[in-house]
């Protein structure tokens, strides 16, 4: 069953994307722990843990979810938390890297782990100090935090990192900061991942630290009496 992708439709792209996904009789889904949004009654589920210190250190959950198509196919809808698309890919012995709150759902044929990915690319990129790496052949649904657009790299290209959700197994990457100091530290802007190589890159079309900034503003203040 891993040669080939289950059948599944999206429903509310790009904004509040759900995933609804047919589940072959005897097969196994796997989640992050609370995407399940709705299930047909012959889908059994179980919650394992996984990961232990390592995923907890990434802000991932350490329990995954496994959901059972018992006495034929079942429907499992699956719904990320934060407001934004879904992506799907089929792996062929393959390895992809999502940051590190980008994994959904995925078929029992393609290990999750996490990836360290080095001091200076994560402390300085102001990222996550670890990704998540996915391997081997099945289905993977991803999320982001608005719309998400792939984009073939061929030889460079240039990424803000907040803006990355994955990319794939070939392609190098380096921390920079484009512009000088000036930028950096005052333009909002500075800090990219140069990738070079041959291979894909998914980005997205929001980032949750802007959206903060600007919600603090209208941050309610009390004030203390004098």
């Amino acid at each position: 069953m891993e040669g080939q992708s289950w059948n599944f439709k999206m429903e509310g792209r790009p904004d509040f994307s759900m995933a609804v996904i047919e589940v072959p009789a005897g097969q196994t889904l796997k989640a992050e722990a609370s995407a399940m949004a709705a299930m047909d009654t012959n889908v059994k589920m179980k919650t394992k843990f996984k990961g232990g210190f390592s995923r907890f250190l990434t802000g991932e959950s350490l329990f995954i979810n496994e959901f059972t198509a018992e006495g034929g196919n079942g429907s499992v809808s699956v719904s990320p938390g934060p407001p934004g698309d879904l992506f799907h890919v089929h792996l062929n012995n393959e390895t992809m890297f999502l940051q590190n709150s980008a994994f959904v759902a995925s078929t029992m044929g393609v290990d999750v782990q996490t990836k360290w990915q080095g001091l200076a690319k994560g402390f300085f990129s102001g990222e996550s100090l670890f990704l998540i790496k996915c391997t081997g052949s099945g289905d993977l649904w991803f999320n982001s935090y608005g719309a998400i657009i792939e984009i073939d790299v061929k030889d460079q290209y240039v990424v803000d990192t907040g803006c990355i959700v994955a990319f794939t197994e070939g392609l190098d990457y380096n921390i920079t900061k484009v512009g000088g100091y000036k930028s950096l530290f005052l333009s909002g802007e500075g800090l990219v991942c140069r990738f070079s190589g041959n291979g894909k890159v998914w980005i997205q079309t929001r980032q949750v630290y802007p959206l903060a900034g600007f919600l603090n503003a209208y941050r309610r203040v009390q004030r203390s009496s004098s």
